[in-house]
């Protein structure tokens, strides 16, 4: 493979960290105390998944994150930190990219309707599977300093 100015793991590093950074900025600008105190961020998605045309998502939503709107809201907010502090500092990365992938998949699947948010939620999954099958985590990351994934 010929790249310019770095070499092609280099590159998936770059891309790597950009995802990541692109999930540290999701945390960054999300209003923590809405979402923690006053529910806001759940209570958008239940609006939208109680709009949603497809029956599975508004069942699942239902059964799954209404009746838990706190824990889900800590969870959302801090899988979002995790997942950037991961793929930036390149440590479980596998682990990851797929929980990433996962997470923008769900992510798309209840916002199938709302346009502006599909082609943030397809990127970064695109990036997601770039990663892990090309194995982003062979250079600068912790990962490979530490000898794991191999």
């Amino acid at each position: 493979m010929q790249t310019i100015w770095l070499s092609g793991a280099e590159w998936l590093a770059v891309l790597r960290i950009g995802l990541g950074l692109w999930w540290l900025e999701s945390w960054r600008h999300k209003d923590k105390k809405g979402w923690f105190e006053r529910g806001t961020g759940i209570a958008w998605a239940a609006d939208v998944a109680g709009k949603h045309r497809w029956g599975v998502v508004r069942t699942g939503f239902r059964r799954v994150v209404e009746p838990r709107p706190k824990a889900m809201a800590y969870l959302v907010v801090y899988a979002e930190l995790a997942l950037g502090l991961g793929l930036v500092s390149g440590f479980l990365t596998p682990v990851a990219l797929v929980a990433g992938l996962l997470l923008n998949l769900l992510y798309l699947v209840l916002m199938i309707h709302v346009w502006a948010e599909q082609g943030q939620n397809a990127m970064m999954a695109l990036i997601s599977l770039v990663a892990l099958f090309a194995m982003a985590w062979q250079t600068w990351s912790l990962d490979s300093a530490l000898g794991l994934f191999p």
